[in-house]
């Protein structure tokens, strides 16, 4: 049976202004963002035959949605590519509506639904979904407390709350030592399971429904982090904006502005720049920044920072570096502070300046802010972020030249990752083979070596 040339896709691409070539390439790089190595063989000859008609499968549609929503600077649908590959069921898919206790437990059986699973598996990390809702919506989740309470039988109390908090302060340490990827199902488990109940009861006041959605935010917050930190980039989003909706109807700007700070920090590491600098600036916006501490102010401020870097914006981003550090400096014993900052400190502070410096070409003033890092965490407590300071360090060194020197850090950073379950950590070493490759045949003694030990830890995490 002869084919029917899909007109609507040859449309979009005249539009973008693409050759088959050039869609293409633009594909395959969205396909390597969302870790679909197997796309990455696209060519010119599969998009001549979607044109004549043929049917993309598996997760090609959705990646291929993602790349002309991103060329096009609108969300572009199935429909309007000519597509009718079924994307995730509507109360699965991201969405800022809709009641969220609904979707925590939906999303929930989605992750821990192995024969399900590969529908989070075959979405892709969406640009156009990371803008944020306009003014009337916060108004509105705030108000969604009245239908829920009306609803409800339990009656939810102040234990309830530290339980919960309990859970996110433990598995937040576990975080920082061994990774995102060991522990998360337990995570989602409790917040399929016990969370919804807890959130789905009547409170004795205001405030203690407040804190106990502020918690459920949060532990929701932390899921998306460690799927973060494990490179499932599209799970991690619908965390997020589960967890913005729940901090939202807390009514707790400062946690708010610490989840939109993880999803410009996403954004960043798979550098939508554009999505990033909104994204860091909304969590300085207002209540966001005020009504938080010294210490979470300094954390927000420093991301703002690496965006505006990320930006070009070089005076803007020195700015923003020199007031959080002033935030940093600010934090002291009687103040207190939100369990979730345990982590970030002179060390952390240190690690984000390098990047941001890194990014505006200052490779000398980010090499000792890198070291800095390194000197001054506990590395047996925040194993996985050593490991990723060790490994960017390295490949600041690498760039300026210093091959031997960035092979003894890299040897420090495969040594910090034994038992670290993290994709951020595993894509340090991808990128460490990448700078050792025109070495490989000079036969340096120390390449050679540090090459197989990262080739066989790849292999073994794989």
């Amino acid at each position: 049976m002869a084919r029917t040339r899909n007109e609507k896709f040859a449309a979009l691409l005249a539009e973008a202004d693409w050759s088959r070539a050039e869609a293409a390439a633009a594909f395959v790089r969205v396909a390597m963002e969302n870790k679909a190595e197997d796309l990455a063989r696209i060519g010119r000859n599969h998009i001549t035959q979607w044109v004549s008609g043929s049917q993309p499968s598996g997760q090609a549609p959705l990646i291929l949605a993602e790349t002309l929503s991103r060329r096009l600077g609108r969300l572009i649908t199935m429909d309007e590519i000519g597509l009718t590959v079924p994307t995730l069921p509507a109360h699965e898919a991201l969405d800022w509506h809709g009641d969220p206790l609904a979707a925590l437990t939906d999303l929930g059986r989605l992750d821990l639904d192995m024969e399900r699973r590969h529908i989070l598996g075959t979405a892709t990390f969406s640009v156009a979904a990371l803008a944020l809702p306009g003014a009337p919506w916060w108004a509105e989740q705030a108000e969604a407390r009245n239908m829920r309470t009306r609803a409800a039988t339990r009656r939810g109390s102040v234990n309830d709350v530290e339980a919960v908090k309990e859970i996110v302060a433990f598995f937040s340490q576990r975080d920082q030592r061994h990774g995102g990827g060991h522990g998360r199902t337990a995570v989602v488990e409790y917040l399929k399971t016990d969370v919804p109940r807890c959130l789905n009861s009547t409170f004795s006041s205001d405030a203690v429904r407040r804190d106990m959605f502020s918690a459920a935010a949060e532990l929701t917050y932390l899921s998306g982090w460690m799927a973060f930190d494990n490179s499932e980039h599209p799970v991690a989003q619908r965390y997020f904006t589960l967890a913005l909706r729940l901090a939202a109807e807390a009514g707790d700007p400062p946690l708010a502005a610490h989840i939109l700070r993880a999803m410009a920090h996403q954004a960043l590491d798979l550098h939508h720049v554009q999505a990033a600098s909104e994204l860091a600036a909304a969590s300085m916006d207002g209540k966001r920044y005020t009504q938080a501490s010294p210490r979470e102010r300094a954390l927000l401020g420093v991301i703002h920072a690496r965006s505006l870097a990320a930006a070009g914006q070089k005076k803007a981003a020195a700015a923003a570096l020199l007031g959080a550090e002033d935030d940093l400096a600010a934090a002291a014993d009687g103040i207190e502070e939100p369990g979730r900052v345990f982590f970030f400190g002179e060390a952390s502070l240190s690690h984000e300046t390098a990047c941001t410096l890194r990014d505006i070409g200052d490779l000398n003033g980010s090499i000792r802010q890198f070291r800095r890092s390194v000197r001054t965490r506990k590395a047996s407590k925040f194993a996985r972020t050593h490991s990723v300071t060790l490994g960017y360090l390295g490949a600041v060194q690498a760039q300026q030249g210093n091959i031997e020197e960035a092979c003894a850090t890299w040897t420090r950073a495969l040594d910090a990752m034994e038992g670290v379950q993290s994709g951020r950590a595993r894509e340090t070493v991808v990128h460490m083979r990448r700078a050792l490759s025109p070495f490989r045949k000079r036969g340096v003694r120390v390449v050679t070596e540090l090459d197989k030990r990262a080739a066989a830890f790849l292999a073994g995490v794989a």
